[in-house]
């Protein structure tokens, strides 16, 4: 995937043989990319379900529930799903947050924004659409792990925002 991201040189660097340094080294032995996003993505839908039955509408979350749900949404395909990334890494000019300082950057995101922001429960849309937002943000400009972060990040709005749905159909009947 070097024509995402810019890395540092460790475990979470290295690529599967034969695949041209394009695929992540992965528990599953992809080398084409397609076919690691259609993996990647199979399991995101897989997860996802399963949350929808287990993630409540007034949960608060907390960087062991994103690290966990990393870990259920990637742990089958890579070693290092729901760990904090290790490496380093720049997309074009932009670098993403020192892997050194991810864990003080979390500590601070779940005191922040994970606890003032969830459960996502507000009474206007801009409310929400304010929380989701900035949640969403924080969480790309730490980008805590080494592949996902944008989709893990739309994973939570969808549950909060499925969570408002069903408060708001609640309310109607």
């Amino acid at each position: 995937m070097t024509d995402r991201y810019k890395t540092s040189h460790l475990l979470e660097d290295q690529y599967e043989p034969g695949s041209d340094g394009k695929v992540l080294r992965n528990l599953v032995g992809i080398t084409s990319p397609e076919e690691m996003e259609i993996v990647e993505t199979a399991e995101l839908w897989r997860i996802q379900e399963k949350l929808i039955g287990e993630v409540s509408r007034d949960q608060s979350f907390t960087v062991e529930d994103l690290c966990r749900i990393h870990r259920l949404w990637l742990g089958r395909i890579y070693p290092w799903a729901g760990k904090p990334r290790s490496v380093n890494l720049s997309k074009g000019d932009f670098g993403f947050a020192m892997a050194h300082v991810i864990p003080i950057l979390l500590g601070e995101f779940e005191r922040r924004q994970l606890r003032q922001y969830t459960p996502c429960i507000f009474p206007t849309r801009d409310d929400v659409a304010h929380a989701l937002a900035e949640v969403h943000v924080e969480l790309m400009l730490i980008h805590p792990f080494r592949e996902g972060n944008g989709r893990l990040g739309r994973l939570l709005a969808t549950q909060w925002h499925f969570r408002q749905v069903c408060q708001f159909l609640n309310s109607v009947r």
